[in-house]
């Protein structure tokens, strides 16, 4: 029985091999890991250092005076109540954390994923080599990025964001290669005929004709950080996704509600305030 169980448990070739890859990184990438750590440190501090400057009272109106800018009143007056609610259940801290976590790793993921997206669109061989790798980070079940995390990074907020980039990258790329790809063919041959560099063609053509189709990458991106930084928190990313976990391991629905209802507060609040910055204001007519 217990030969069974342990032939049952035992790795097969493939996660041989991945076990033989990782501990080779290990071995001989320890600086290297290093050196991402203590940036990833440094940048989650940063923001968490940032957000946390201003009292509450001060940040929830500049967030409703941001939402009634660029979305609309109605918006407005959510973003201030939800706010003023989250400060009321007594998690404003864990969600500043979770928005420190969030923005930390969105950021890491459009600094990678914005360039790699445009390459795409540009070299037809790059693309063909990175889209295998996106649906491969699309399927994988979102647990499994922890494990190469925690190996490599222990615990803590730094292996967190590393599996929240890697989990929340493959929109941006994928939607910053199909905006461009799709930009009129008629714009592009207008573009030459004016003499246009393949430098001025992106940035001056194709890239404000694509920027909708981007900034939709973008906006995905941040969601799908949002909701892999609450898985996180089983290897210690804290935060909103702490709250929600001591309410599942200790059995406690008032706990997880309250943990989930300022999860979905500042996860509408990211989702339609990335929306209206992605939108130009309309001038206004005589």
């Amino acid at each position: 029985m217990l030969s069974t169980l342990a032939a049952v448990n035992q790795a097969g070739p493939l996660g041989l091999a991945v076990d033989a890859i990782v501990a080779w990184l290990l071995e001989h990438g320890q600086w290297f890991f290093g050196l991402v750590q203590l940036t990833v440190e440094l940048l989650a501090s940063l923001f968490e250092s940032v957000l946390s400057l201003p009292p509450a009272w001060v940040l929830a109106p500049v967030i409703a005076l941001i939402g009634w800018r660029r979305v609309g009143g109605g918006f407005s007056l959510f973003a201030l109540l939800g706010l003023n609610l989250v400060l009321a259940l007594g998690l404003w801290q864990p969600m500043i954390a979770t928005l420190a976590l969030v923005l930390a790793s969105a950021l890491l993921a459009l600094l990678i994923g914005l360039p790699l997206g445009i390459l795409s669109a540009r070299f037809p061989m790059v693309w063909s080599v990175v889209r295998p790798g996106l649906d491969l980070m699309q399927t994988m079940p979102a647990f499994v990025y922890l494990i190469p995390a925690v190996m490599l990074f222990s615990t803590g907020a730094v292996p967190s964001i590393i599996a929240t980039l890697i989990f929340s990258m493959p929109p941006v790329v994928r939607l910053t290669h199909l905006g461009i790809t799709q930009v009129p063919a008629d714009l592009i041959e207008a573009g030459r005929s004016f003499g246009c560099s393949e430098h001025q063609m992106l940035w001056l053509v194709q890239m404000p004709n694509a920027l909708p189709t981007v900034m939709t990458g973008v906006n995905q991106t941040i969601m799908l950080a949002l909701s892999m930084v609450v898985i996180a928190s089983m290897i210690g990313g804290g935060g909103l996704g702490d709250v929600v976990l001591r309410g599942i391991q200790q059995l406690d629905v008032g706990l997880g509600f309250e943990g989930g209802i300022a999860v979905v507060i500042l996860a509408v609040i990211l989702d339609r305030l990335t929306q209206g910055l992605s939108k130009t204001p309309q001038r206004r007519t005589r």
